[in-house]
C-alpha cells in the first residue's frame, strides 16, 4: 500500500542513524581489541595494517558498486541487503584465529559496510529540502562518532567480561536486529502527500559522464584528502594511547570516548554552521566554503600531540582535531547532495568514498610503515595536520561556484545566493 512520508521520515532517520552507528561500532572493535589479540596471537604492527588495509582495499572497490546499488534497487531494500551482509562479517571475526583468516574477514565487513555512507547521504537527500539537508547529515554524520563513543566504553569491558568473540557476535547481531525493524518501519512504496514516489529504483547513471564532470572530481578530492586521516585515526588511535602513554586495555575507553565525543560534536556544528549562514543570506558558495575553511584550520594543531606527556591533553588535541575532521566531512556530504541531484547521489557519494578509502589504505599501510621501522607517529600526525587546506583548495579550483543541481539532470541552476 502507498504511505505519505511525512509521518514516518523522522523515524527512518532515527534508524539510519542507528545502522551508522552500528557500522562503525563493528568497524572499530578490532582496533580496541589489538592490545589483546596481538599478545594471544602474536600480530606484528604490519600484520595489523594489513588487516586494516584489506577492510579498506574492499571497501574502496565495493564503493563504486553501492552507490550505484541503492540508488538502481532502492533506499529500502539497499539499506536493508546491506545491513545483514556487514552484521553477519562481523560476527565471523568470532570464527577465525590466523592472520590470513582475520584479513579475509575484514576485507568481507570492509565491502558490506561501504553501503553506510551512500545510504546516510541518500536518505537526507531523499527524505529532506536542500535548505534542511545540512542539519540532517550534520546529525547522521553524528551516528559515526555516537558508535566511536560506544565502542570503546563497552567493547574493552564486554571482552574482559565474555572474551573477545562475545564483542563481535553481539555487536553483529544487533545489526540483524535492525534488518528486521527497519523492513517493518519503511513502506514499500513511499510517496509524499502530493503524490511523489521518494524512493523507487532509479535508471543507470551515466558512469562516464559523471568521471567528465569537474564536480565530481571536487568530491574525489575532498575526499580523499580528508577520509585518509579519518581511517588513520580510526585504527591507530588506541594503539597510539597504548605506545606513547602506557594506556591498558581497561584504560582506553574513556579517553578515545571524550575524543569521540568531541568528533560528534563537530558533525552536529558542520550541519548547524552552514544552515546558519544560509539563513542569514550568505551565498551558498560562501556557506560551504567558509565552512570548510574553518574546520580545516582547527585540525592544523594535531601534531601536537607529539609534544604532550599527558593523555588528557593529547585526548583533546585529537579530539579537536576529529571535531575539525567531522564538521568537514559532513560539508563535504552536504556539497554532494547540493551539487547532484537526489537519484545520482549514491554514485557519487560511492565514487567519492572510492577514492577516500585508498588513501585510507595507503595511510594505513604507511603507519605501519612507520611505526615498524622506528619514525613513530610524527610523519602521519603531521600529514593530517595540513591535508584539509589542500582539500578546500583543490574544491575551488574545480568549482570555483557551487549551485543547486537541477533535479533529474546533470544542469545546475542559480540559488539566488
Amino acid at each position: 500500500m502507498e504511505q505519505p512520508v511525512n509521518g514516518r521520515r523522522w523515524a527512518i532517520v532515527v534508524l539510519a542513524f542507528t545502522a551508522i552507528m552500528l557500522n562503525y561500532v563493528d568497524r572499530q572493535v578490532i582496533a580496541l581489541l589489538k592490545p589483546m589479540l596481538q599478545d594471544e596471537y602474536g600480530w606484528s604492527d604490519r600484520d595489523y595494517s594489513h588487516m586494516a588495509s584489506a577492510f579498506q582495499f574492499c571497501a574502496a572497490v565495493s564503493f563504486l558498486g553501492t552507490g550505484w546499488f541503492i540508488d538502481r534497487i532502492g533506499l529500502r531494500r539497499g539499506f536493508a541487503i546491506g545491513v545483514a551482509a556487514w552484521s553477519l562479517a562481523g560476527m565471523a571475526h568470532a570464527f577465525v584465529s590466523t592472520v590470513s583468516g582475520f584479513i579475509g574477514v575484514r576485507a568481507l565487513l570492509g565491502a558490506a559496510e561501504s553501503i553506510g555512507t551512500p545510504a546516510q547521504v541518500k536518505t537526507a537527500a531523499t527524505y529532506f529540502p536542500p535548505e534542511q539537508r545540512s542539519l540532517m547529515l550534520g546529525i547522521g554524520n553524528m551516528a559515526s562518532n555516537f558508535g566511536a563513543v560506544a565502542a570503546p566504553l563497552a567493547i574493552p569491558p564486554l571482552a574482559l567480561w565474555l572474551g573477545w568473540r562475545a564483542a563481535f557476535l553481539i555487536t553483529g547481531g544487533l545489526g540483524l536486529v535492525w534488518v528486521v525493524v527497519w523492513l517493518l518501519v519503511t513502506p514499500r512504496t513511499a510517496r509524499t502527500p502530493d503524490g511523489a514516489v521518494v524512493d523507487a529504483p532509479a535508471d543507470a547513471v551515466p558512469w562516464g559522464r559523471m568521471l567528465r564532470d569537474r564536480r565530481q572530481w571536487a568530491i574525489v578530492a575532498a575526499k580523499a584528502l580528508s577520509d585518509q586521516c579519518w581511517w588513520f585515526l580510526l585504527f591507530f588511535m588506541p594503539d597510539l594511547f597504548h605506545r606513547m602513554f602506557g594506556l591498558s586495555q581497561g584504560q582506553l575507553g574513556l579517553p578515545i570516548a571524550f575524543i569521540y565525543f568531541l568528533a560528534a560534536l563537530g558533525s552536529l556544528s558542520g550541519g548547524l554552521l552552514p544552515t546558519w549562514l544560509l539563513r542569514r543570506g550568505v551565498p551558498m558558495n560562501r556557506a560551504r566554503k567558509g565552512s570548510m575553511l574553518l574546520y580545516a584550520i582547527l585540525i592544523l594543531p594535531v601534531p601536537a600531540v607529539l609534544l604532550t606527556a599527558d593523555a588528557w591533553v593529547a585526548a583533546g588535541l585529537l579530539g579537536l582535531g576529529l571535531f575539525a575532521h567531522q564538521g568537514f566531512s559532513t560539508n563535504v556530504f552536504g556539497m554532494t547532495a547540493d551539487i547532484f541531484p537526489a537519484r545520482m547521489i549514491g554514485t557519487a557519494i560511492g565514487i567519492g568514498a572510492f577514492a577516500g578509502n585508498l588513501s585510507g589504505m595507503a595511510m594505513i599501510e604507511a603507519a605501519g610503515f612507520s611505526l615498524d621501522n622506528g619514525y613513530g607517529y610524527g610523519p602521519l600526525l603531521m600529514v593530517c595536520g595540513g591535508s584539509y587546506l589542500v582539500a578546500l583548495l583543490l574544491v575551488h579550483l574545480l568549482v570555483p561556484r557551487l549551485t543547486l543541481a537541477e533535479p533529474g539532470s546533470f544542469r545546475t541552476v542559480p540559488t539566488g545566493h
